[in-house]
């Protein structure tokens, strides 16, 4: 099954993360220090039928990745998702 992260800000230097699957929520947290600790954590819950994950950061897609990668490429995938919101941001209305 493939899932989905959604992690938004919710003060400054704080996050929370919730992952779903077709819509149906799983499991969350909020309070955590960066998109990479709740790309990190996130992965850490997931069970065995888990094999990839799409990151989505304020509402915004930045990617599907299989679980080894996001394990393996945690800060690179968290800035990746930060720079396509950012990007995403500046040009819409």
């Amino acid at each position: 099954m493939i899932v989905r992260f959604h992690i938004d800000p919710v003060e400054q230097d704080q996050y929370e993360y919730l992952v779903t699957y077709e819509g149906e929520e799983l499991f969350g947290d909020y309070g955590l220090d960066s998109l990479e600790g709740c790309i990190t954590a996130a992965v850490e819950g997931l069970g065995r039928d888990a094999v990839a994950a799409e990151i989505a950061y304020k509402g915004v897609i930045s990617g599907t990745y299989p679980l080894a990668s996001l394990a393996l490429m945690t800060a690179q995938i968290a800035e990746h998702a930060l720079q396509t919101t950012l990007a995403i941001e500046e040009v819409s209305p």
